[in-house]
C-alpha cells in the first residue's frame, strides 16, 4: 500500500538532485524503522500503537526531513516533501477515502447456508469485485455476508483464511482500483488497463488453483461436520438483499474520473507553493471527493452501522502513508543511483548477468517483502529498480513490471500485516466469534497453499 511513496520520492529524487550516489543506508533507517512499527505495532504493543501511531509515524518523518535538511539545505528538503505530498499522497489518499466511504454505505442483508459451493461462489464474486471497488472495498462489504452464511459449522475459520487471500488481495490485481501498489503505478504512467490485459493469466491461474484448493478443503470439512453434533445457525436464512444501491454509480463514477484523467492532457498546469500540479489530475481528485461526500448525503445511516462502518481505518492509513510517502524520499533517492548506490547489492540480485532484468527474482523479492512491509512500499522501490520509466516498463520490461505487480499484489496474502484489508477482516472475525489462527499460524496456511501455488506461478510465467 505504500508504493505512491515510492513513486513519489523517486520523481522528487531526480527533480531536486538528491545526491543518490552519496548517501548511505543510514538514510534509509526512518523508512525500515516505520514499516517495522507498522508490522509489529498492532501486535507488540496494541494498545500504544492504537492510541499514538500518528505521533509515531510523524516522529519517523521528522527523523527523515531533518537530516535532509541539514545536510542538502532547508530548500531542498522542503521542496521534495512537498513534491510527494501534493503529487502523489493527496490523490493516493483521496481514492482510497473514496473507496471505503462509497463502499461503507453498501448493505448486503440476509442470509444464506454456507455451503462449499455457496462458499467458493462468494469467494469467487468477491474476488471479482476486488478489482472494482478495491480489495479494501470488497472486503468490508462482504466479509459479514460470509461469517453470517457460515456461524453455524464448527469449522469456518479456513473460509476467512482464503477469503484473505482471494478477496483481500489476489483479485485486486487486474485494475488500479483493486490495490495500493497499482494506482501507485498508475500515478507514475502506468496504463488504467494494462494491468488488465497483462495480468489476466496470471490472475486466472493463481487465482483458480486458490480457488480448488479451498473447495477441496471445505468439502472435506463439511462432510465431516456431518456426523458432528448440530449447531443451531444463530442467523436463520433469509433473502438476500442488496442495499444502498445509490453508491453503485457513485463507484462508477470514480473510475470514469480516473479514466477522464488519463485521457484528457489540457497541457494546463497550476504552481502550488512552487509545486506543478496538472488540471487533468486536480479534476480527478474533486470530482472523487465530491462522489464521496454524495455517498454520505444519499446512503443510509442504519446501512454503514450494520456494516460496522467507521473513520478509524482509513484515518490510521491516511497518518501512516503520509509518513511513509516522506521517510521514503531518501531510500528513492539511493536506488536511483543504481550500481552506484548503496543498495547496489540489491540492484545485483534482481538483474542477470547480462544486465537484463531477472523476472523471477523481481517476482519473489517484491512478494516476500510485500509480505512483511505491506506491498506498496515495496511496489515503489522495485518499481524504481527496474528503471522508473512507466513506458519503457509497459512495453520493453512488460515481463519485468508484471512480475513486479503480480508479486506485490498477490504475496501481501502471506500475513496478516501484507496489505490493510487483511488484518481488518481478522478483526472482525474474531469479533465474531471465529477461531482464527495466530499470526504465524495464519503463515502454516499461507506457507502450505500459497507457497507452492506462486513457485509454480513463477516458473510458469517469469521463470
Amino acid at each position: 500500500m505504500f508504493l505512491l511513496a515510492t513513486i513519489v520520492g523517486a520523481s522528487a529524487a531526480e527533480e531536486h538532485g538528491l545526491p543518490g550516489a552519496a548517501m548511505s543506508l543510514w538514510w534509509g533507517l526512518p523508512f525500515a524503522g516505520l514499516l517495522l512499527s507498522i508490522a509489529t505495532g498492532p501486535l507488540l504493543f496494541h494498545h500504544v500503537w492504537e492510541h499514538h501511531y500518528g505521533k509515531i509515524a510523524a516522529v519517523w518523518a521528522a527523523l527523515a526531513v531533518v537530516p535532509l535538511a541539514i545536510a542538502f539545505g532547508m530548500s531542498l528538503a522542503s521542496e521534495a516533501v512537498l513534491h510527494t505530498l501534493l503529487t502523489e499522497y493527496m490523490s493516493f489518499i483521496i481514492l482510497l477515502f473514496a473507496l471505503y466511504t462509497i463502499s461503507g454505505g453498501i448493505l448486503v442483508a440476509g442470509n444464506i447456508h454456507g455451503t462449499p459451493l455457496v462458499n467458493a461462489g462468494l469467494l469467487l464474486v468477491g474476488a471479482m469485485l476486488a478489482s472494482v471497488i478495491g480489495t479494501t472495498g470488497a472486503s468490508m462489504i462482504l466479509i459479514r455476508p460470509m461469517l453470517r452464511a457460515n456461524d453455524n459449522r464448527p469449522f469456518n475459520a479456513h473460509v476467512v483464511i482464503f477469503f484473505i487471500f482471494l478477496v483481500s488481495n489476489i483479485g485486486g490485481s487486474l485494475t488500479p482500483l483493486g490495490d495500493p501498489p497499482l494506482f501507485v503505478g498508475f500515478l507514475r504512467g502506468v496504463d488504467f488497463f494494462w494491468t488488465t490485459t497483462n495480468l489476466w493469466r496470471e490472475t486466472l491461474f493463481t487465482g483458480g488453483l486458490v480457488l480448488l484448493v479451498f473447495l477441496a478443503i471445505d468439502i472435506v470439512l463439511h462432510r465431516r461436520e456431518g456426523s458432528a453434533p448440530k449447531i443451531k445457525d444463530p442467523t436463520p436464512d433469509t433473502k438476500v438483499r442488496i442495499r444502498g444501491l445509490a453508491n453503485l454509480p457513485l463507484l462508477a463514477g470514480v473510475i470514469g474520473a480516473i479514466l477522464l484523467s488519463a485521457a484528457w492532457k489540457p497541457g494546463v498546469s497550476f504552481s502550488v507553493l512552487g509545486i506543478s500540479l496538472e488540471l487533468q489530475n486536480l479534476v480527478r481528485d474533486a470530482i472523487i471527493l465530491a462522489l464521496a461526500f454524495l455517498s454520505l448525503v444519499v446512503s443510509y445511516k442504519s446501512h454503514r452501522e450494520a456494516n460496522g462502518f467507521t473513520w478509524g481505518p482509513i484515518a490510521e492509513v491516511a497518518k501512516l502513508f503520509a509518513g511513509i510517502f516522506i521517510c521514503i524520499v531518501p531510500v528513492i533517492a539511493i536506488l536511483r543511483a543504481g550500481h552506484d548506490g548503496a543498495l547496489a547489492p540489491l540492484v545485483a540480485l534482481v538483474t542477470s548477468p547480462t544486465g537484463q532484468p531477472n523476472d523471477l527474482a523481481y517476482f519473489w523479492l517484491t512478494g516476500g517483502l510485500s509480505s512483511f512491509l505491506d506491498n506498496a512500499p515495496t511496489y515503489l522501490v522495485f518499481f524504481e529498480l527496474a528503471g522508473g520509466d512507466a513506458q519503457r516498463l509497459m512495453t520493453e520490461f512488460a515481463s519485468t513490471l508484471a512480475a513486479v505487480s503480480a508479486g506485490a499484489v498477490f504475496m501481501g496474502a502471506n500475513t496478516y500485516i501484507g496489505n490493510a484489508p487483511n488484518f481488518m477482516v481478522y478483526a472482525i472475525a474474531r469479533h465474531r466469534g471465529v477461531k482464527m489462527p495466530g499470526f504465524f499460524g495464519y503463515m502454516a496456511w499461507s506457507g502450505a497453499v500459497l507457497v507452492p501455488i506462486f513457485l509454480i506461478a513463477g516458473f510458469l510465467f517469469f521463470g
